[in-house]
């Protein structure tokens, strides 16, 4: 049976049941192929940029027989989804900043029964603030740690309520278990290496400390 990564796993745990999903940036497929043998959704449509990823998804398609169940699209983003194709939406495996612009290009994103799931490789505080300012709202939030880096995973929906909130929390996000502290003290580590290239972010630092010792 296939596996997925400890990444993947925890994109697929936030994907709703006896959905339809959109896979932005599916990259070999794991992910649709995974949830539809497991019965977890209906069906599916795999988007990738990049003809040589989708070609692996189809081979891993027909390789488990799901071609009448995932259907494979050459797509720069959300483009070439249709609005009506799915309820559940993981883009995963890009920048933060990538995965907004891809958000801000689709003209039906804002509709509050879509179910959205992120996986940001890098700066997920920019795509967390851009969620928040478009008046989505996120739920579970979740760190992990894989091959020795660590990875954001979580879920958003649109409300229509717009909110700006202080800078820090885009770093901490909805996240509930910080476990031992080892990812705060590797994010603090990494924001103060930032701010030796000039980055203002000692506010920033601050409250992640506080949150370090337990005092928020």
């Amino acid at each position: 049976m296939l596996k997925l990564t400890e990444r993947l796993s925890a994109v697929a745990l936030l994907v709703r049941e006896n959905t339809s999903l959109a896979d932005i940036g599916c990259d070999h497929g794991f992910l649709p192929v995974y949830l539809v043998l497991n019965g977890k959704i209906d069906r599916a449509v795999a988007a990738d940029v990049n003809e040589g990823p989708l070609n692996s998804c189809r081979r891993l398609i027909e390789r488990y027989g799901l071609e009448d169940k995932i259907r494979c699209v050459l797509s720069d983003g959300l483009r070439a989804v249709g609005e009506d194709e799915a309820q559940d939406i993981a883009v995963c495996g890009m920048g933060g900043e990538l995965i907004a612009k891809i958000l801000e290009d689709c003209p039906w994103i804002k509709d509050g029964s879509k179910h959205f799931v992120f996986n940001p490789m890098t700066h997920p505080e920019i795509l967390r603030k851009y969620l928040y300012e478009n008046g989505f709202e996120i739920g579970n939030d979740m760190i992990v740690k894989e091959g020795g880096h660590y990875y954001s995973v979580f879920e958003a929906v649109y409300t229509g309520k717009a909110q700006k909130l202080p800078e820090y929390c885009y770093y901490l996000g909805n996240i509930s278990d910080f476990g031992d502290g080892e990812y705060l003290n590797h994010l603090i580590t990494h924001l103060e290496n930032k701010e030796k290239g000039g980055a203002q972010l000692s506010e920033v630092i601050s409250a992640i400390k506080e949150k370090l010792n337990g005092n928020c």
